[in-house]
């Protein structure tokens, strides 16, 4: 007698397997902005100038760049699984060790491998979690690991706060910021503890030949009638594929590859870190000096972010992935061009605030979640980490970038005496209607498909561009 799971699979064990997962994502925020609450102690503790500052502040990103490259191989030779073990072992060395430096060279080395392991599970974590869900939960399901960024900054908003509440400022630039990075310990252990009790992923398990062990995992999520559908389908697509990146270089599959990589660029340089970074000296206009500004902008857009964040995962596979794009892209465009015709005509109070906080909530219900569900599900089995490494890599490239030049623009001279520090604003809404153009004519309606349904579409259009070409060689001048 089969059982009920085998006949209907486990929703519980599928959402607990996806939970785990997502503390990747939530490390990725913890990781990202720990940095917040201790940067000026240590500055101060180790007398460090403007540019040493700099430098131990963003020294993360390059580590971030290099597990993104590295990430996406590792993740197909070695499994997902194993790999986000390794992100879950470079957080406990980078926790532990920016605990305990006695220079900056040695924060600055651990902050950097701590990067990898923020760059290996911003694209390991998502990809994971598409390729063991079911499509018709696959776009909550990988929404809840933005969630867990957004979950994983707030929370360590508040973990500073307290931890600075344990003593005076003598004790905080001596001792204080050591415990706000030791405190990454503890969910990076509970991330590599957990790791040892779900499984890996069924699709990488069938390109392994280990198409036993797939079965099982997909019969307890989604029962035994279902499990046999898609071994049928990821075979018949495993089939097709060369497993070689240079196979998203052909036509109709390069299409995916523009796609994954034209959006992780645009989700940054839309702004939506420099809007996050601006927000206390907004904040500060608004409330003045009766409330702490800092706190104030973490309750405010934290909450807003969460708030819209669960919005999106609860109807990303209602609506669809390109509807959400789209308002979300025209939202932020219109709050960015408000925020910059204030910054312009010098209008600072509540009108400020909320299109900062709209812009806030249009990028959290849409770019923000939906961009990291597109880009797990876009690319073919055998090389999607591969191809998942390339476009997150881009992302974190744009992300350097816009962290580098917007102090430049905000800070040029003519351009503050032109523009009173509207220019980059400008610059950002811009690119709202290349994000919006961009998911209008490429990105197709993914809600509901299977990766494998995903992966013949794209083999389609190939065939169909293959023949459009041969017809037109042959066609008489």
């Amino acid at each position: 007698m089969k059982s009920p799971t085998s006949e209907r699979g486990s929703l519980l064990y599928l959402t607990l397997i996806c939970l785990v997962a997502t503390l990747g994502g939530l490390l990725f925020g913890y990781d990202t902005a720990v940095i917040s609450g201790g940067i000026g102690n240590l500055s101060e503790h180790f007398a460090l100038s403007d540019a040493g500052t700099g430098w131990a502040a963003g020294s993360a990103l390059l580590g971030c760049m290099i597990g993104a490259a590295l990430a996406g191989p590792a993740s197909d030779w070695l499994g997902r699984r194993a790999t986000l073990m390794l992100s879950a072992i470079l957080f406990l060395i980078s926790a532990i060790g920016t605990a305990i430096p006695e220079t900056l060279n040695e924060f600055v080395v651990y902050r950097i491998i701590g990067g990898v392991g923020v760059g290996a599970a911003s694209l390991t974590s998502p990809m994971y979690i598409a390729e063991i869900s079911p499509a018709r939960l696959r776009g909550r399901l990988v929404s809840l690991n933005q969630f867990a960024i957004v979950f994983g900054i707030v929370v360590v908003y508040f973990v500073n706060y307290l931890i600075a509440l344990q003593g005076d400022h003598a004790w905080n630039v001596t001792t204080g910021w050591r415990w706000m990075f030791g405190s990454e310990a503890i969910p990076a252990t509970s991330l590599l503890v957990l790791l040892f009790f779900v499984p890996e992923s069924p699709r990488w398990l069938v390109k392994r030949g280990r198409e036993r062990d797939a079965r099982a995992i997909l019969t307890r999520v989604g029962g035994a009638a279902q499990a046999d559908r898609e071994l049928t389908e990821i075979n018949l697509a495993l089939s097709h594929e060369k497993g070689t990146v240079l196979q998203m270089f052909e036509p109709g599959l390069r299409v995916a590859l523009l796609i994954g990589v034209g959006l992780a660029i645009l989700q940054q340089i839309t702004g939506i870190n420099v809007v996050i970074y601006y927000a206390p000296e907004i904040l500060k206009s608004v409330v003045r000096e009766s409330v702490d500004a800092a706190l104030l902008q973490t309750v405010l857009v934290g909450a807003v972010n969460m708030i819209f964040t669960i919005i999106a995962i609860w109807t990303v596979d209602k609506l669809g992935r390109k509807p959400l794009m789209l308002i979300g892209a025209s939202g932020m465009g219109f709050c960015l061009l408000a925020m910059s015709a204030a910054a312009y005509w010098e209008i600072m109070g509540p009108s400020l605030l909320i299109f900062m906080l709209g812009y806030i909530a249009c990028f959290a219900i849409s770019v923000g979640p939906v961009t990291w569900v597109i880009l797990s599900e876009i690319f073919p089995t055998k090389i999607r980490g591969r191809a998942m490494g390339i476009a997150v890599l881009a992302m974190w490239l744009a992300n350097y970038i816009v962290s580098q030049t917007f102090p430049m623009m905000n800070g040029n001279e003519w351009l503050v005496e032109k523009f009173n520090h509207a220019f980059p604003f400008w610059v950002y809404a811009a690119f709202c209607p290349v994000l919006a153009l961009l998911v209008w004519r490429l990105v197709p309606e993914t809600k509901g498909r299977s990766l494998e349904e995903i992966e013949r579409m794209w083999l389609a259009r190939a065939e169909e561009a293959g023949r459009t070409q041969s017809t037109a060689a042959n066609s008489p001048r």
